[in-house]
């Protein structure tokens, strides 16, 4: 025996029992598709951001138009009376200047440069006809007024289609022929 050599003989391996490096499974990557068009959360975000901006606008002027109707019809209930018919007056006078405002805001940044709202502007997004081209005013009107008439009757339909249809179009950008797009 050689001297530093182990007392222990040498064994011979079976061929079986010789380490090979374990190739595990894997599934095939699933591969990410990209679509050109702005889905259903991004445009829930886009939708809260410009809730959020427009709130942020006509909160304050509702308060201030009506405040002083407010207080009167406290006054008034204070000493068991009718409330005053200016608070009416002044709420219907207040609801088309902040439909005027909201659809202002909507179809002129729509039909501007900028193709869409600020809260699309933020996230990326904007609107086009079918084409992919910039749209007009009318039409950005059109498809402002088409979300207000579907709100209003509809409510979460017109938003729950864009989670399904295939170009992510809400029933008013089907009526209105637009596209909302990632940019």
């Amino acid at each position: 025996m050689a001297i530093g050599a182990s007392a222990m003989p040498a064994v011979a391996m079976p061929a079986a029992a010789v380490a090979v490096p374990a190739v595990g499974y894997a599934p095939p990557a699933r591969a990410v598709v990209y679509s050109p068009y702005g889905g259903f959360w991004i445009r829930v975000a886009a939708s809260l951001l410009d809730s959020l901006i427009v709130g942020a606008v006509t909160v304050p002027l509702v308060l201030i138009f009506l405040l002083p109707s407010i207080l009167k019809i406290i006054q008034a209930a204070k000493n068991d009376q009718e409330p005053p018919i200016e608070l009416f007056a002044s709420f219907f006078l207040l609801i088309p200047l902040i439909l005027l405002g909201v659809w202002l805001y909507e179809a002129l940044l729509t039909s501007s440069s900028w193709q869409g709202t600020v809260g699309k502007r933020m996230l990326k997004l904007k609107v086009t006809d079918l084409a992919g081209n910039k749209v007009s005013f009318a039409r950005a009107t059109g498809r402002f007024f088409a979300k207000l008439l579907f709100r209003m009757v509809l409510t979460a339909l017109i938003y729950i289609v864009v989670a399904f249809s295939e170009r992510k179009q809400g029933l008013h950008d089907m009526v209105a022929g637009t596209l909302v797009m990632k940019y």
